[in-house]
């Protein structure tokens, strides 16, 4: 639910426009108050769900998701929609890190864990194909507004269960929060988020992007210099130290800004150049979410046969055929033979990429550091979010701007084709750089033996 929304409103921007009066900038923000939130404020919210349970915090990340997922679906002004996708942002933050550090405790075993996460993993990605499809559909068939009232009953349920099945869980030793090091560290990452938003808005060359990346990048190299000094840092430099957390946070920046920027640069394609309206092109989606089904199935075959290092470089290589597949449709093609094939097998690289990521990212982590862990990781990929649509979308419409103004979209198969330039390189730094222990296969059957009582 909380990845859907990153994309949900995509399809439905046209209709809230209309319907609520935006204008062309305020548009923009639908989308960038919920990724600014999110990727904003998750380092904090996962160190406080550390510090003051992780349940305790999921619980309030829900709550708080719920209720602006409900003024979202009853905005009667832009401010009023963009202000509720502020809040659903913050409960996200809140959420997710806490989720995923809940579910890397509850699996101790080492094969278990890699299960656990590499479902995890690829129900995030299937949530990212999910939001345009179920956008799609419930647009054109009944209103914009359920694409946020559908999120009720989701977050209803989770707040029923999940007291009743999964016990709190926080760091046992009793350190204060870092504040110094929170405000730096939040400051840095907001203000990286909002001056790629802005980039993608208006230009590199604008005052107002120039000045806050550059203030991020001073908030970041001061977080560091107090991160350095302080007794009870709020990110300790050993923690980022971790070589295998830290490729795979890398490999997941690289990721994201793929497949953020395709995800978007392909709907807009299949609506402008190939002519499909909001219902059809959300349901050309499908095989997608099929093709990551499959791809989450063989990724934790894959890993425990021939490791986490040759798997994410097969899934990154699988990806980037995809990529350069797609950025070959052109108008009038059949999406049988056009679209389909090259959507089929990025979907499949994907489903094979992120459940192994998301098992590298938070390889190590503890009782007193899961949540940071988990939110640096989710933090990475919202950032690769931020970058692919400000960098190569914003390629893509200058690309297309330079062209001779033929129905065609020039632009469109050059941002793909640097998208698949970036996971090749990608797939060369992890085969470089990630160094992991296998799963064996007699480890990957050991939790087989544990009964589903003890194991819960």
């Amino acid at each position: 639910m909380l990845v859907l929304d990153d994309n949900v409103v995509s399809v439905a921007l046209p209709t809230l426009r209309d319907e609520l009066g935006f204008s062309g900038a305020g548009l923009a923000w639908v989308v960038n108050a919920y990724f600014l939130a999110f990727g904003g404020l998750l380092l904090l919210a996962g160190r406080a769900a550390d510090l003051l349970g992780r349940r305790r915090v999921f619980l309030l990340g829900v709550a708080m998701f719920g209720a602006a997922s409900l003024a979202c679906g009853l905005a009667q002004e832009p401010w009023q929609l963009v202000l509720g996708r502020f809040v659903q942002g913050a409960g996200a933050a809140m959420a997710s890190p806490a989720a995923l550090s809940l579910i890397t405790l509850l699996y101790p075993d080492t094969a278990e864990r890699t299960r656990a996460l590499a479902i995890w993993g690829g129900i995030a990605a299937l949530g990212g194909t999910a939001g345009l499809v179920i956008s799609g559909v419930l647009t054109d068939l009944t209103s914009w507004r359920w694409i946020f009232l559908i999120n009720l009953p989701v977050a209803a349920v989770a707040l029923v269960l999940l007291p009743r099945l999964i016990p709190e869980s926080r760091a046992h030793s009793r350190v204060r929060l870092d504040i110094p090091g929170t405000v730096l560290g939040t400051g840095a990452v907001v203000s990286l988020v909002y001056g790629l938003l802005r980039a993608g808005e208006t230009n590199w060359s604008d005052v107002s992007v120039i000045a806050t990346l550059l203030l991020a990048v001073l908030l970041a190299a001061a977080f560091l210099v107090v991160e350095s000094r302080v007794a009870e840092p709020m990110v300790p430099l050993a923690f980022l130290a971790d070589r295998t957390r830290s490729v795979a946070n890398a490999a997941t920046l690289v990721f994201s800004v793929a497949f953020f920027a395709m995800a978007y640069l392909l709907m807009i394609h299949l609506q402008t150049v190939l002519g499909y309206g909001p219902l059809k092109a959300g349901l050309a989606y499908l095989p997608y979410g099929a093709g990551i089904l499959v791809g989450m199935r063989l990724s934790t075959y894959a890993i425990t046969r021939i490791g986490m290092r040759w798997q994410l470089v097969s899934a990154f290589l699988i990806s980037a055929a995809g990529l350069l597949m797609l950025s070959g449709v052109a108008a009038g093609d059949p999406y049988a033979t056009g679209v389909l094939p090259g959507m089929i097998v990025t979907s499949l690289g994907c489903g094979l990429s992120l459940p192994a990521l998301t098992v590298a990212a938070v390889s190590g982590t503890t009782t007193e550091n899961a949540g940071l862990g988990s939110a640096l990781f989710s933090s990475v990929q919202q950032i690769g979010g931020a970058i692919g649509i400000a960098v190569l979308v914003t390629v893509a419409e200058r690309h297309n701007d330079a062209s001779t103004g033929s129905a065609e979209s020039p632009g469109f198969s050059f941002a793909l084709t640097i998208a698949a330039g970036l996971l090749a390189l990608g797939a060369v730094l992890i085969a470089a750089l990630l160094r992991t222990h296998r799963t064996t296969p007699a480890s990957a059957s050991d939790d087989d033996r544990i009964p589903a009582a003890d194991r819960a």
